[in-house]
Protein backbone atom coordinates (compact mmCIF):
# COMPACT_ATOMS: atom_id res chain seq x y z
CA UNK A 1 0.00 0.00 0.00
CA UNK A 2 2.65 2.38 0.89
CA UNK A 3 4.27 1.86 -2.46
CA UNK A 4 1.23 2.54 -4.69
CA UNK A 5 0.96 6.20 -2.60
CA UNK A 6 4.19 6.34 -3.30
CA UNK A 7 4.24 5.97 -7.08
CA UNK A 8 1.02 7.78 -6.93
CA UNK A 9 2.54 11.01 -6.02
CA UNK A 10 5.26 10.23 -8.21
CA UNK A 11 2.85 10.30 -11.11
CA UNK A 12 0.96 13.20 -10.18
CA UNK A 13 4.50 15.53 -9.18
CA UNK A 14 5.27 13.94 -13.20
CA UNK A 15 1.85 15.04 -14.40
CA UNK A 16 2.12 18.86 -12.99
CA UNK A 17 5.51 19.37 -14.00
CA UNK A 18 4.75 18.24 -17.54
CA UNK A 19 1.16 20.72 -17.27
CA UNK A 20 3.55 23.67 -15.98
CA UNK A 21 5.80 23.50 -18.66
CA UNK A 22 3.47 22.81 -21.58
CA UNK A 23 1.76 26.63 -20.07
CA UNK A 24 5.07 28.10 -20.02
CA UNK A 25 5.52 26.69 -23.92
CA UNK A 26 1.79 28.15 -24.91
CA UNK A 27 2.89 31.52 -23.22
CA UNK A 28 6.09 32.03 -24.64
CA UNK A 29 4.72 30.99 -28.21
CA UNK A 30 2.05 33.45 -27.23
CA UNK A 31 4.59 36.27 -27.09
CA UNK A 32 6.28 34.89 -30.08
CA UNK A 33 3.39 35.65 -32.24
CA UNK A 34 2.39 38.94 -30.41
CA UNK A 35 6.00 39.76 -31.62
CA UNK A 36 5.83 38.99 -34.88
CA UNK A 37 2.52 40.45 -35.25
CA UNK A 38 3.49 43.80 -33.97
CA UNK A 39 6.40 43.91 -36.14
CA UNK A 40 4.31 43.01 -39.17
CA UNK A 41 2.37 45.98 -38.30
CA UNK A 42 4.85 48.51 -37.69
CA UNK A 43 3.51 48.81 -34.04
CA UNK A 44 6.16 49.68 -32.20
CA UNK A 45 4.55 50.30 -29.06
CA UNK A 46 2.82 47.50 -28.98
CA UNK A 47 6.04 45.49 -29.78
CA UNK A 48 8.13 47.28 -27.34
CA UNK A 49 5.68 45.48 -24.48
CA UNK A 50 7.10 41.57 -25.71
CA UNK A 51 10.61 43.42 -25.17
CA UNK A 52 12.76 43.21 -22.14
CA UNK A 53 14.69 46.42 -21.50
CA UNK A 54 17.46 44.80 -21.86
CA UNK A 55 16.77 43.35 -25.39
CA UNK A 56 19.24 43.35 -27.88
CA UNK A 57 19.40 41.93 -31.85
CA UNK A 58 23.17 39.70 -32.44
CA UNK A 59 23.62 39.61 -36.00
CA UNK A 60 26.56 37.87 -37.41
CA UNK A 61 27.76 38.28 -40.54
CA UNK A 62 24.60 39.93 -41.64
CA UNK A 63 23.80 41.93 -44.68
CA UNK A 64 27.11 41.01 -46.10
CA UNK A 65 29.21 42.45 -42.94
CA UNK A 66 32.11 40.26 -41.82
CA UNK A 67 31.45 41.42 -37.92
CA UNK A 68 29.52 40.83 -35.65
CA UNK A 69 26.63 43.52 -35.11
CA UNK A 70 24.49 44.37 -31.63
CA UNK A 71 21.32 46.90 -31.68
CA UNK A 72 19.68 48.03 -28.90
CA UNK A 73 16.07 47.82 -28.04
CA UNK A 74 15.77 51.56 -28.39
CA UNK A 75 17.66 51.78 -32.19
CA UNK A 76 15.36 48.14 -32.91
CA UNK A 77 12.32 50.10 -32.25
CA UNK A 78 12.94 53.41 -33.98
CA UNK A 79 13.84 51.45 -37.06
CA UNK A 80 10.26 49.85 -36.54
CA UNK A 81 8.89 53.10 -36.07
CA UNK A 82 10.15 54.89 -39.39
CA UNK A 83 9.34 51.31 -41.05
CA UNK A 84 12.74 50.60 -41.95
CA UNK A 85 12.25 47.66 -40.16
CA UNK A 86 8.88 45.45 -40.16
CA UNK A 87 5.81 46.32 -42.29
CA UNK A 88 5.74 42.78 -44.19
CA UNK A 89 3.10 39.93 -43.47
CA UNK A 90 5.16 37.00 -42.37
CA UNK A 91 4.00 33.02 -41.35
CA UNK A 92 5.45 31.89 -37.79
CA UNK A 93 6.72 28.88 -37.54
CA UNK A 94 7.73 27.63 -33.94
CA UNK A 95 10.60 24.98 -34.44
CA UNK A 96 11.31 24.75 -30.80
CA UNK A 97 10.56 25.69 -27.63
CA UNK A 98 13.57 24.98 -24.04
CA UNK A 99 12.15 26.26 -20.60
CA UNK A 100 15.37 26.58 -18.64
CA UNK A 101 13.58 28.09 -15.28
CA UNK A 102 12.80 31.88 -15.49
CA UNK A 103 14.72 31.68 -18.90
CA UNK A 104 14.12 29.94 -21.84
CA UNK A 105 14.79 29.45 -25.55
CA UNK A 106 12.58 29.09 -29.36
CA UNK A 107 13.80 28.34 -32.77
CA UNK A 108 11.51 30.49 -34.73
CA UNK A 109 11.42 30.82 -38.75
CA UNK A 110 9.61 33.82 -39.88
CA UNK A 111 8.54 33.95 -43.36
CA UNK A 112 7.61 37.01 -45.44
CA UNK A 113 7.85 38.32 -48.83
CA UNK A 114 10.47 40.87 -48.34
CA UNK A 115 12.66 38.12 -46.23
CA UNK A 116 12.69 34.90 -44.49
CA UNK A 117 14.34 34.94 -40.65
CA UNK A 118 15.39 31.80 -38.99
CA UNK A 119 16.07 33.36 -35.45
CA UNK A 120 16.80 32.13 -31.96
CA UNK A 121 15.43 33.56 -29.19
CA UNK A 122 15.98 34.16 -25.72
CA UNK A 123 13.37 34.71 -22.94
CA UNK A 124 13.44 35.81 -19.52
CA UNK A 125 9.88 35.41 -17.36
CA UNK A 126 9.79 39.14 -15.29
CA UNK A 127 8.98 39.26 -11.38
CA UNK A 128 5.26 39.64 -12.74
CA UNK A 129 5.34 35.82 -14.67
CA UNK A 130 5.52 37.42 -18.18
CA UNK A 131 7.46 36.23 -20.47
CA UNK A 132 9.98 38.95 -22.62
CA UNK A 133 12.47 38.90 -25.46
CA UNK A 134 15.49 39.42 -24.19
CA UNK A 135 17.79 38.78 -27.34
CA UNK A 136 17.07 37.66 -31.41
CA UNK A 137 20.16 36.09 -33.61
CA UNK A 138 18.52 36.15 -37.00
CA UNK A 139 19.95 34.19 -39.92
CA UNK A 140 18.49 35.47 -43.43
CA UNK A 141 17.59 32.54 -45.53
Amino acid sequence: MKMKMILGAIALLFTTTIMAQKNEEQAIEKTIRAFAKAGDENNANELEKHLDANYRIAMNQLFGSTEVSIMPRAVYLEKIRTKEFGGDERTVSIKSISVNGNTASAHVIMEGSKMTLNTIFTFIKDKNGVWKVLSDMPVIG
